[in-house]
């Protein structure tokens, strides 16, 4: 297993400690799983306390001796009780806050209750806008991370053609894929920061499918197999003509990267290669304007407008009423990470944001096209992780 590096912890709780004391925010209680395993390398069943000044503590339920090994932090207590964590953080020598930061929009109002019980007098404020902001920004270590994810998600969607037949289960598709990523080392599950919106893998689709929406928050939906979990490939059988979206999210040692390609049986139908072949200019213009200081706002207007000017105003990212309104997110330890590129949002690019570009087109009855990549800004421009080839696979 990779053990997140002692620098590496070191240098993202400095950041989160000078923004905690820049809004005069005591300490953080960290316990989001996401979050902890970023601040301390492990994602066991614990609570990490960043003081504004001074050693992080990290108070340990369960497992503690996992938590001993894969994390390089020094202060590792084992939690003997809830009620118990600001007894433990005093005899450690921690300061009882005044105001403590907690990830308020992710905590469940229960445990922000319990907290305010326990901490009687203590002033709570929201801290997931700093680590949200502090986790857009990935170190060389982090990219390096993504790379690797990228690489080995490219071996896998290069065996893809292959295992595609006319006829066959999109669901029965989509495991013969899933299976190969798992046993090279897929972790399969995707987190996300948004609240109930997690797919699995990502989302395989063929023809009228790609065009079935959803509540995900995103271009495409699909039927999935249950209304339990309404997204993702289902039971329709593919057909030769029609465009098979394959939207799958690499994921190894924590990292995700996002890349989408279309596959068909035979050619498509004129409209349908034309929007791709858009979508492929989109993602030019927009990565050849993807430099530091970029408003991410203004590239989605971008991409909007060459979507209206070449007639496909009403398929792009989603038909109406359920057209995302985005064209591209952050990534890293979840899929929907800062920042969002996205009308209204200006959001400024800096140097080491990584971001999905997602231009797609869904034509109800028919299925959707289009491309996704994951791009690192650096101080030269936007340069690409995801390193397989764009070009629509088409097998006959």
């Amino acid at each position: 297993m990779l053990y997140t590096p002692k620098e590496e912890l070191f240098n993202r709780i400095t950041k989160l400690q000078i923004l905690l004391r820049e809004k005069n925010i005591d300490g953080a209680l960290i316990i989001k799983s996401t979050n902890l395993f970023y601040f301390s390398g492990t994602a066991q069943n614990a609570y990490l306390f960043v003081p504004a000044e001074g050693a992080p503590v990290l108070l340990v339920k369960k497992s503690f001796s996992r938590a001993k090994k894969e994390s390089a932090l020094e202060n590792i207590m084992q939690l003997v009780s809830l009620k118990k964590i600001p007894a433990q953080l005093a005899e450690l020598g921690c300061k009882s806050p005044a105001t403590l930061g907690l990830e308020m929009d992710s905590l469940p109002a229960s445990t922000y209750l319990f907290f305010q019980q326990i901490f009687p007098g203590v002033r709570f404020t929201n801290v997931s806008g700093l680590i949200r902001e502090i986790r857009q920004i990935k170190s060389e270590y982090e990219i390096n991370l993504l790379r690797t994810s990228a690489c080995n998600m490219d071996k896998i969607y290069r065996q893809i053609p292959g295992l595609i037949k006319e006829g066959m289960a999109e669901i029965e598709l989509a495991a013969q894929i899933e299976g190969m990523a798992r046993t090279a080392g897929h972790m399969g599950y995707i987190s996300m920061h948004a609240f109930n919106q997690s797919p699995y893998f990502g989302h395989l689709l063929s023809g009228e499918s790609g065009a079935v929406p959803s509540a995900f928050d995103g271009p495409t939906g699909g039927p999935g197999l249950t209304p339990a979990h309404p997204q993702g490939a289902g039971w329709k059988n593919i057909k030769a003509g029609e465009p098979i979206s394959i939207d799958y999210v690499g994921l190894w040692d924590g990292y995700i990267t996002d890349q989408t390609r279309i596959f068909s049986i035979g050619p498509l139908p004129e409209k349908l290669q034309k929007a791709f072949n858009l979508a492929l200019e989109i993602q030019a213009a927009v990565v050849e304007r993807m430099k530091p200081g970029a408003n991410g706002s203004d590239l989605h207007e971008l991409s909007l407008a060459m979507a209206a000017k070449a007639g496909f105003a009403e398929n792009y990212m989603g038909y109406a009423p359920d057209q995302a309104r985005f064209l591209g997110h952050g990534v890293g330890l979840e899929l929907d990470e800062l920042p969002v590129l996205a009308k209204g949002l200006d959001a400024r690019l800096e140097p080491g944001m990584v971001i999905a570009i997602e231009p797609k087109f869904v034509f109800p009855g028919k299925g959707v096209v289009g491309i996704e990549n994951t791009f690192v800004i650096t101080e030269q421009g936007a340069e690409r992780i995801t390193v397989t080839p764009d070009e629509l696979v088409r097998i006959d």
